[in-house]
């Protein structure tokens, strides 16, 4: 793999020329004309759809209006009642409401069930789609039935990505599905474009998490595409089959890329076909001269099988590396574990090592990335006639969708699997984010799935529980389990691989899923269960702000996760006030305590009582203030929390991990940068300063009182520097924090408090 130090052309789609000052010439020589970069940059894939999606009229500054949304169970109740307070009366474009994360409900008493009738019934009201729980998985409905060449999907899910099928599509937090439901525009700049050249064929036995794994390793640590569009150009794409395709994209989420685009060929248009949807084929292709941001030249017939240790994606090793250096690998992840838990809890892994073979403790093949049906029945294959044996290990099998599941009965994929002692489930999203399947204490699993994020698995170390997840392909997976629990290389195993063809029944969906075709009904009454909570009031930006540093957190990298727990928590997703109470508990359970006592004296503010009656601690701080800002009273001040994290909100597009501070009287977070543009967005839509502060530079800890003069004027007045003061002792120590770039309306939202306030009628 070769990432290129600047940017590069693409000429006739299979000649790669770097952008120096011969480029132009060697250019000239190879087609007989002159094109400039900025001509070429706007030949890409990505730059055709954006064009074709933007409102603005300028290129550099984007307003987009997607064709469709899509949400899951955790998510939409949310940003449904958000829309519903801003005046929602019809989805204006289609709208599907798939039920894939809270499906267990057996989890929560009526809770999770309760969102399920919320969610059909707004389907019904407003004019969506409804599909029930144990149908599909989000994105392979989204596969199956809503992507198309050309168009753009907004999902309220990071691992919204069809671009192997010619859509381009993002993961973004909930607000800005709101926006779009409000008939508002997804506001960012021209983003980059990164090309993704692919030539050769995979071995035999790699699949596409280990070509995911191995371009996540590359670029997640240096940033090479974040934020940026990731365009698969070259050869080698036709070299894969469109199930591979979607295994290898689903994953750029994991690199923090902004979106991610594919050149389509005929494989795509028989994929269209196959799910009766031949209309919606677009062939997309780079120009003849084509300007990337960046380049990474990847040989897929190099690429070998492929592990992510804990705790992340980007934490990649060849297998046949990590079973050579066994015990420094698995000793480097034990000193991680004890950072990244605070040294809490003790991770093991060395005691899997059993002469020199390393053991592991469950298999899950699952979701929108495991569980499609090339995987599955190349697991099936690897397994045919094996067993996984009767003693710790067990594997389980999540088929993607209905469709997939009916199909790989009929061709007998799942009795191959059930005769080995696997378990084949309905489709189901939990084993990704720690709501089903999770292992035993000190276990090690390994997954076809999206993350392997601390807790993730559902594991909880404020118990003093501890297991972990490493990420693999379904075929290395089903050959460890052929080897019951051996950790395999699936390339170690001499298969005959089926390669059953696959035939699309969307009998199921014409029979369970609700489609209302865009006709809203206004007679049908919502489904409000008992846990299904209104946002709580949230005020305006204030002249002056006082903020207490309530959670210093210096990791490396903070997850969403780690900012607001995924697993069972989930429940709560629909009950603002409830949620908030488990914000940080795995990473700072001190912290909603905290976070309240400070909230309790802007209450008291707020109602004409003096803040100190309630927090005391306020007055001596307050004091120091009015020592050189006189004029600062409890009239004239928003007293609230913040939290610093080096680079917070990496993986989820949750806006929870957003909203649950700002319910709980966070106004800032202050970080050296944001992982994810997502995460900074959920800020903002949530009426939060994103501030950013110059890494080395920290003249407050946790517990001081920051002092913020005139921020609201700073923020009406685009200031690109803002001057704050921490309180030490009886001194006000400066320092400068900056908000980088806001447009109009992310500034209004902010003034306003949140998106909430700034469209409510």
């Amino acid at each position: 793999m070769k990432l290129y130090e600047g940017g590069a052309y693409l000429v006739n789609g299979n000649q790669i020329v770097a952008d120096t000052a011969e480029a132009a010439a060697a250019i000239n020589s190879m087609t007989g004309k002159t094109v400039s970069k900025e001509e070429a940059a706007k030949n890409t894939i990505a730059y055709g759809i954006l064009k074709d999606h933007n409102t603005s009229g300028n290129m550099e500054k984007l307003k987009i209006k997607f064709d469709k949304l899509t949400s899951h169970d955790i998510t939409f109740v949310g940003i449904i009642q958000t829309a519903r307070a801003s005046g929602l009366e019809k989805f204006p474009i289609p709208y599907v409401l798939t039920n894939c994360h809270n499906s267990l409900c057996a989890v929560g008493g009526t809770i999770n069930e309760d969102d399920h009738m919320f969610g059909l019934t707004c389907a019904k009201k407003y004019g969506g789609m409804y599909v029930p729980p144990h149908q599909a998985v989000i994105h392979q409905f989204a596969r199956e039935m809503l992507a198309g060449g050309g168009k753009m999907i907004l999902g309220s899910d990071s691992h919204t990505r069809y671009g192997a099928l010619g859509t381009m599509a993002m993961g973004e937090g909930g607000p800005e599905l709101v926006k779009q439901l409000l008939e508002q525009t997804y506001d960012i700049n021209m983003p980059g474009v990164v090309g993704i050249y692919m030539t050769g064929t995979p071995a035999k036995g790699v699949g596409p998490q280990d070509i995911a794994l191995a371009i996540i390793g590359e670029v997640f640590a240096n940033g090479y595409v974040k934020n940026k569009v990731m365009e698969f150009v070259g050869p080698g794409v036709s070299n894969m089959s469109v199930d591979y395709r979607i295994g290898v994209d689903v994953m750029t989420t994991e690199t923090t890329c902004l979106s991610s685009i594919w050149r389509t060929d005929d494989k795509v248009q028989e994929f269209y076909d196959i799910h009766g949807r031949s209309g919606d084929f677009k062939q997309l292709e780079p120009g003849d001269v084509t300007y990337y941001d960046g380049m990474i030249e990847i040989d897929l017939s190099q690429i070998k099988p492929m592990i992510a240790m804990p705790f992340h994606p980007s934490n990649t090793y060849t297998i046949e590396e990590l079973n050579a250096n066994l015990l420094d690998i698995l000793d480097d992840c034990e000193k991680k574990a004890q950072v990244s838990f605070n040294g809490q809890v003790d991770l093991n892994l060395k005691q899997k090592v059993r002469n020199g073979k390393f053991y592991v403790d469950q298999g899950i093949i699952a979701g929108c990335a495991g569980g499609g049906f090339e995987n599955i029945c190349d697991a099936a294959d690897i397994l045919n006639g094996a067993s996984i044996g009767s003693d710790e290990f067990t594997l389980s099998v999540y088929p993607a969708s209905t469709p997939i599941y009916m199909e790989l009965v009929k061709n007998g994929a799942v009795a191959k699997l059930l005769e080995t002692g696997a378990i084949v489930k309905t489709a189901f999203c939990g084993p990704c984010f720690g709501a089903g399947d999770t292992p035993a204490n000190n276990a090690f699993s390994i997954r076809h799935s999206t993350r392997n994020f601390p807790n993730r698995e559902g594991s909880k170390v404020q118990n003093g529980q501890i297991s972990s997840v490493a990420l693999m392909d379904a075929r290395s997976i089903a050959a460890t389990a052929a080897n019951k629990g051996i950790l395999t290389a699936a390339t170690d195993m001499d298969v005959d691989y089926t390669k059953p063809k696959y035939f699309f029944d969307k009998t199921i969906y014409e029979n369970r899923v609700f489609d209302s075709h865009g006709v809203a009904d206004p007679s049908v009454e919502i489904h409000f269960g008992p846990n299904i909570k209104d946002w709580p009031k949230m005020s305006a930006l204030t002249e002056n702000l006082v903020l207490k540093v309530v959670s210093e957190i210096h990791d490396p990298v903070t997850t969403t996760d780690e900012l607001i727990p995924s697993g069972e928590t989930s429940s709560y997703r629909s009950n603002p006030l409830g949620l908030a109470e488990f914000t940080l508990s795995r990473k700072d359970p001190e912290y909603v305590g905290r976070a309240k006592a400070v909230q309790k004296a802007e209450h008291a503010r707020l109602e004409g009582t003096h803040p100190c009656e309630v927090l005391p601690e306020i007055k001596d701080a307050m004091k120091v203030i009015k020592s050189q800002f006189a004029d600062v009273n409890h009239t004239n001040i928003g007293i609230g929390s913040t939290i610093f994290a080096v680079k917070p909100g990496d993986g989820s597009a949750r806006e929870q991990a957003a909203s649950c501070q700002k319910v709980l009287g966070g106004w800032a977070n202050i970080a050296n940068e944001y992982a994810t543009k997502r995460y900074r967005s959920n800020l903002i839509n949530w009426g939060m300063l994103p501030f950013l502060i110059d890494e080395g530079e920290l003249p407050f800890t946790n517990g001081d009182y920051l002092f913020i003069p005139q921020i609201r004027k700073s923020v009406e007045e685009k200031a690109d520097q803002i001057t704050a003061y921490a309180v030490k002792g009886d001194q006000l120590v400066p320092f400068t924090l900056r908000l980088g770039e806001l447009t109009d309306e992310e500034r209004e939202i902010i003034l306003k408090g949140c998106l909430i306030n700034y469209n409510r009628k």
